[in-house]
Formats: C-alpha cells, structure tokens, sequence
C-alpha cells in the first residue's frame, strides 16, 4: 500500500537522555547539527531537557541556533512543573519571533522527588495529576498567545501609541494549582500559536496529547501497535472536539546506524514500510550518537527515501505549521470586542 500523506521527519540534538553538558564547543556542535538537519529539509530538531541533570537549558540553547539556520524548526523541551506558565509562554513566544516562526515545545513534566527537593516548592503529585497540570499550561499558553490580536500593534510614532489596548485581552484563566490574568507581554508569535508537541508514550501523558497537542510522539514495536496509538489519539481528538487531521502522530526510534542490521538504507525501507501503511505520520529519530548518526540518517536513509518520492528535497514554507501542514489558528479573542 503507498501512501500520497506527507512524510514528516525530525531528529533529537541531545546527547543521551538529558541535556547536552555544557562546554565551550556546545553551541557550536548543536549549530552544526542544525545545518546538517535543515540541510535534509526535516521538519524540526528537538533539545531534550530535564531538572534531573546539569547542563544548558534547551530553550535557551535553540535561540543561540535560530539566527544560524533559516528553516528548520526549532522544538526545546519544556519542563511545566516547577516552572511558571506565564514566563514559560513568554519564552516560547519569544523563540518564535527569533525564528521567524519554527519554534514549538516539547511538554515534560517532573515526576521525581529528587527533581521536587532541587526546587523546593512542593513534593511531586503522581503523574496523573502533573499531566493534568500541563495540559492547563498548554491551554493557558494559547490564550496568552492569542491574547494580543494579530493587528494590536500600531507602532505610531506621531502619536506614540504602541499598541491598541482594545486588541489586548485579559485571559482571567482558573486551573488547578495556578491562576493567569494576562494579557501575555509578548505580541501574538508568528505562528500564531508556536507547535505544541507532547511525548505519548506514557499512558498518563496520552489524554494531554489528544487534547492540546498539535505533534504526538509515540514508541512502538511494530506497525500494529503504532497504528493502534495513532488511532487512540485521534479518537482521544476528535473527543475533544479537535479535528483529528491537525494532529500528526511520529514515531520516536532510537537509532544507532552502526548497530542497526541493514543500517541507514534498511531504516529508510522500515520507514516507507509504516509510513505508507498509514501506521503513523513520520518519525521522530533519536540518534544514539548524534554527530554520527544525523548525518548517516540525511546522506543515506533521506536520500533513499526521496528516491522512492516519499520526502521533500527542500522546504515548501517558512513555518514550523507550514512544514507540517497546519493551519495558523485564528485568535480566539479577535472577534472578542472592544475591551475584552
């Protein structure tokens, strides 16, 4: 069976699980790696993340690459714990105005103790109730980026009006265990809302996905079992009241192309097999040794799958959205009124 869906396909920057340890060299290793990337057209990189270890924080990290690449998109993970969600909007906003719209972020919680006593803030809850909590992270981060309406900016210097305070709206949102006025501080991202992306792989994380994630990352072990997921999370969407073909469903392989019987070309030909029999919407590769394996996996299993006419030879957008074939959502307060 092939498949005429877009292939989408993306790639981890960190070494091992964790962050990349800091050096002088880190900044210049993770641009390199960039480039090789946007070099192949995939959709996006991600920079793992966690509390759990030392080293430089991946939001962070992808600002310093956005200025050096043009298209790739750019997706750090987030941690929403024991972080603030106001500030935690504000800076993916930001990276997408520094991207000119690639940025997205990846949703992680803390679920550990030892990550809870770093901070100090309260224990952690079980992973039900963190996943709940990110949800509502993702759900007030929307609205504090829709917030400011696309056209709220004026920028009069006769006048000296900045902004047209009518197009900025107070979101006033309740959750669980924070609460939010608004409006954000940073005008409506590129994007409209940067691409908001959450591992599924753990049942308790998979409701969060169906509900607020625009790319769900999923492991399984065959074909089969991807496709079950893949179904779980559309119906999960579609439950919600999403459409379920906004939401693109990539499965995460760790890849070590020294290691895999067949190496990359046989990957490329495990890639076209799932892809085309509708088991997911692309893969998410994390190479075991990225320096390595990223360019193996661009030479070789890209190549491959371009001669099979799966895969893109350039980029067709400027957006993260765009790569990945989402709509720009509209501000859900732009047809709000006059001091909303």
């Amino acid at each position: 069976m092939t498949s005429t869906r877009p292939l989408h396909l993306a790639a981890e920057l960190a070494t091992g699980s964790g962050r990349a340890g800091p050096g002088p060299d880190t900044a210049a290793r993770t641009v390199a790696l960039a480039r090789i990337a946007e070099a192949a057209a995939l959709d996006f990189l991600t920079h793992d993340d966690s509390f759990a270890g030392p080293g430089l924080d991946a939001l962070a990290v992808l600002a310093r690459v956005a200025p050096e690449t043009r298209s790739v998109g750019l997706v750090p993970t987030v941690t929403t714990t024991h972080t603030e969600p106001f500030h935690v909007q504000a800076a993916v906003a930001t990276l997408d105005w520094v991207s000119r719209g690639r940025a997205g972020w990846r949703i992680a919680v803390s679920p550990t103790g030892a990550e809870a006593r770093l901070v100090g803030r309260r224990p952690a809850p079980p992973a039900a109730e963190l996943w709940q909590e990110a949800g509502e992270v993702a759900e007030v981060s929307r609205k504090l980026w829709d917030s400011w309406e696309d056209d709220a900016e004026i920028r009069d210097v006769a006048t000296g009006r900045f902004v047209d305070r009518r197009k900025l709206h107070h979101v006033n949102f309740q959750g669980a265990t924070f609460s939010v006025k608004g409006p954000s501080i940073v005008p409506r991202p590129p994007q409209g809302n940067p691409v908001t992306v959450v591992d599924a792989t753990r049942p308790a994380a998979r409701d969060t996905a169906a509900h607020h994630a625009d790319v769900a990352l999923i492991r399984a072990a065959s074909a089969e079992e991807a496709a079950a997921l893949r179904a779980e999370l559309h119906q999960g969407a579609r439950a919600h009241g999403r459409d379920p073909g906004q939401l693109r469903v990539l499965l995460s392989l760790t890849v070590d192309l020294d290691a895999y019987e067949g190496g990359p070309g046989a990957l490329a030909g495990l890639i076209a097999g799932w892809h085309g029999g509708g088991a997911v919407d692309g893969f998410h590769l994390v190479p075991a040794v990225p320096e390595r394996d990223l360019e193996r996996f661009t030479a070789v299993t890209v190549a491959r799958l371009r001669e099979r006419g799966l895969f893109r030879t350039a980029y067709e957008g400027a957006t993260l959205r765009d790569h990945l074939g989402l709509a720009r959502p509209v501000s859900q307060y732009a047809t709000a009124g006059a001091g909303a």
